[in-house]
């Protein structure tokens, strides 16, 4: 199987810990596949604001979803380009000394041009994906949108042209001389119930 890596540029290359970068597709797909909410951030009347949403992916593409008076998803569609962040919170890492705390997570940073979708098929299955993603076979159990639901919602592609994952997975990095103090230090792992 051939590695298909995003390349690097000054939009997606991790600068502060770049030994925790991580530039392959099947790497960061699989931190956005396993996770329901993104966090989108955008530009409203000059100011940056970053809003968590559920999402769903189709190969390479985003799909986003809101009201037609979603200020979130009118902003975006105005815009050239967003980016979408997937963080898990993995754990919290408690050192001997304050500075050295730290948590353990693993994230990913997508790029891409918003499109509205309007074709009535990619749209449905735009949908669908969405509610896959929160819940497998969710999409059969549950009602699917009549037609005015259909009509006043929104929903958004973003082909993901660039990407970037961090992850740190690693225990207490203490100083030498912390050591030998007596305060208790480790990974306190968090998980999802």
């Amino acid at each position: 199987r051939t590695r298909m890596d995003y390349s690097k540029n000054p939009l997606n290359k991790v600068i502060r810990g770049s030994k925790r970068a991580e530039y392959n597709r099947d790497e960061i797909y699989s931190i956005v596949d396993s996770h329901v909410i993104c966090h989108v951030g955008y530009n409203f009347a000059g100011t940056p604001i970053t809003i968590p949403t559920g999402y769903g992916r189709d190969k390479d593409t985003i799909y986003l979803h809101g009201s037609l008076k979603n200020r979130m998803m009118n902003a975006i569609l105005e815009n050239e380009r967003v980016s979408i962040t997937i963080t898990h919170l993995d754990g919290l890492v408690l050192a001997r000394s304050v500075f050295h705390h730290s948590v353990n997570y693993r994230s990913a940073i997508l790029f891409g041009k918003p499109i509205l979708v309007e074709e009535p098929k990619e749209k449905m299955r735009a949908l669908e994906l969405i509610t896959e993603n929160f819940i497998e076979g969710r999409w059969t159990e549950a009602r699917q949108p009549n037609r005015k639901e259909f009509e006043s919602t929104l929903v958004i592609a973003v082909k993901v042209q660039e990407a970037s994952a961090k992850i740190r997975a690693e225990g207490v990095n203490d100083e030498k001389e912390d050591l030998k103090l007596d305060i208790w230090a480790g990974v306190v792992p968090l998980n999802v119930t």
